[in-house]
């Protein structure tokens, strides 16, 4: 159990620097006119409307839609903690309490899961100590 909690929290933080990341490629490429463009349509806030998502499932690949459609799911509970007009502020807040919540607080709880203790052996004999 230990591990898999913290296989789930690496797999949750890989896949929210991911986004983010991507995100941050997308914002650099484009210039202000699109980003005001794209502020209006809601496609550059986490977990947008199904409008929204079928328009950006027509022009990011497959791969990235697995990507953001999990991303989506892991940071529902923070999108309205910040609203802002803003994309970067829109989505890096609930990237960081997401980060947060998902890859820190995970991986200290299986920190605190009880461990398997291993039998120590001397290097000599090979008994058991």
């Amino acid at each position: 159990m230990r591990t898999l909690l913290r296989l789930f929290a690496i797999g949750a933080s890989l896949v929210i620097v991911l986004s983010f990341a991507m995100f941050a490629a997308d914002q650099g490429a484009k210039g202000r006119d699109e980003q005001l463009t794209q502020l209006q349509q809601e496609a550059g806030t986490p977990a947008p409307a199904a409008a929204a998502e079928r328009q950006r499932e027509r022009q990011h690949g497959r791969v990235r839609e697995v990507i953001e459609d999990a991303n989506d799911f892991l940071l529902k509970p923070f999108v309205g903690v910040a609203p802002s007009s803003n994309p970067w502020v829109a989505r890096s807040v609930p990237a960081l309490l997401g980060l947060l919540t998902w890859g820190l607080l995970l991986g200290f709880l299986a920190n605190l899961l009880p461990q398997r203790r291993r039998e120590i052996r001397d290097w000599r004999t090979g008994q058991p100590i």
